[in-house]
């Protein structure tokens, strides 16, 4: 073999080396110890989070991060502080995407993802998920004129859906199986989704119902907009970290598995989803549902729909009616 082929295969295998260290993570996450060790020498943590994900991680009107995936992530750092016996943990909060969340996560940019990220099989072949904060329906929004009812009603029609969503990927399969020849648009995050069904260039937006009632709240003209009753799907939320990493798993795990089963889960649940919030005060008055309350009970981090399911309250027992 001639030598400049010798260098352009040597060349090649460079750059395919290259290539793989920029998808499997820089050595800080990688490093003996996994995420623990990099918060200690590094003493920062840092959080993915999301500019529109009402409630659970957006941007407030002093372009604060906050939300319910916030301050679940902040119980788990004073957890992390804890164990590692730090003290003032420097907290970096990461914008991050539907589409980039997951790359981000993988190649250690961001620690822990706090946003609404639906924990499935296919993402837990590449990322890890904490027990499961929120329990939710796929169902569709859309202006009450135009009388979509069911996801039938939209045969023919444009759908939005959001990128990077397990919601899209949804779409685009019930769509096939049902020959509904909808046209399916896809908007960059949550508000871009929404505002194209703001203003008629889709006839429903597909997305998980409580970020469809956030929407609704926030909306210049919220009686407008109804949500659909059909649901399309139910699919755990979790924050996320890195797989392959169980001593970081664990003390995440821990903290929230203790906060969850606190007095502090309902005051915190109550701040975000039954009282007002800022910045314009709206109140999504959505209780917590069943599905929540049986998670809460026996926290998991299953991906499948099916450990999520309500068992049927037990028969009402007869009386006697001569005693």
């Amino acid at each position: 073999m001639s030598l400049p082929r010798v260098l352009n295969r040597f060349a090649a295998a460079t750059a395919a080396v290259a290539v793989c260290a920029v998808f499997t993570g820089p050595a800080a996450a990688q490093e003996a110890g996994g995420t623990l060790a990099k918060i200690k020498r590094t003493g920062t943590i840092t959080l993915g989070v999301r500019d529109g994900s009402i409630p659970f991680s957006y941007l407030d009107d002093k372009q604060q991060y906050q939300g319910y995936s916030v301050d679940l992530c902040l119980k788990a750092v004073a957890a992390i502080e804890k164990h590692l016996g730090l003290s003032g943990v420097k907290v970096v909060m990461n914008p991050v995407t539907a589409a980039n969340r997951i790359p981000l996560m993988a190649n250690g940019t961001i620690d822990l993802e706090c946003g609404s990220t639906t924990n499935n099989a296919e993402r837990q072949k590449q990322v890890a998920f904490a027990p499961t904060m929120f329990v939710i329906s796929n169902r569709l929004l859309a202006k009450k004129a135009s009388n979509i009812r069911t996801l039938e009603d939209m045969k023919g029609k444009t759908l939005v859906a959001t990128a990077g969503t397990t919601t899209l990927k949804q779409m685009t399969m019930l769509n096939n199986e049902r020959k509904l020849g909808m046209n399916i648009v896809v908007g960059k995050d949550h508000p871009e989704s929404f505002l194209m069904l703001e203003t008629g260039r889709a006839a429903a937006e597909a997305n998980d119902d409580i970020l469809l009632a956030s929407q609704v709240a926030t909306a210049r003209n919220p009686g407008e907009y109804a949500i659909t009753q059909e649901p399309l799907s139910v699919e755990p939320y979790g924050i996320m970290m890195r797989r392959g990493d169980p001593a970081f798993k664990a003390v995440v795990d821990a903290a929230l598995t203790r906060f969850y089963q606190s007095p502090d889960f309902a005051k915190t649940y109550n701040k975000w989803f039954m009282s007002a919030i800022p910045p314009r005060g709206i109140n999504l008055n959505f209780p917590m549902p069943e599905t929540l309350k049986a998670v809460i009970a026996k926290p998991t981090d299953s991906a499948d729909p099916a450990a999520y399911a309500v068992p049927p309250a037990p028969p009402a027992q007869k009386t006697d009616a001569k005693k």
